[in-house]
């Protein structure tokens, strides 16, 4: 690859990380918008997820879990947090 190659990718790694942070910035300020029921949050926190992960995939090659891995992470995590919120109000 020539140099212009290589910036022609860092200018497209640059712009798509712009993107990210926009999509990243949009979905935290609607994590904090009321009146949608849990399912809209939930789905904002889940894509969040996936933003940060997509983070990884850019500027970390061979690092990034894949999407199915991804989701199964986090399944695992909402059943610990459940599992704690059951725990703590059956002994209060």
């Amino acid at each position: 690859m020539n140099s212009d190659d290589l910036k022609a990718i860092e200018n497209q790694r640059q712009a798509l990380l712009g993107q990210l942070n926009a999509a990243e910035a949009a979905l935290r300020t609607g994590l904090h918008t009321h009146g949608f029921g849990c399912a809209a949050p939930a789905h904002m926190e889940r894509a969040l997820a996936h933003i940060r992960e997509a983070y990884v995939a850019i500027n970390e090659i061979n690092r990034a879990r894949t999407v199915e891995q991804l989701v199964n992470d986090l399944i695992r995590v909402q059943q610990v947090m459940d599992a704690a919120k059951q725990g703590k109000s059956q002994r209060i």
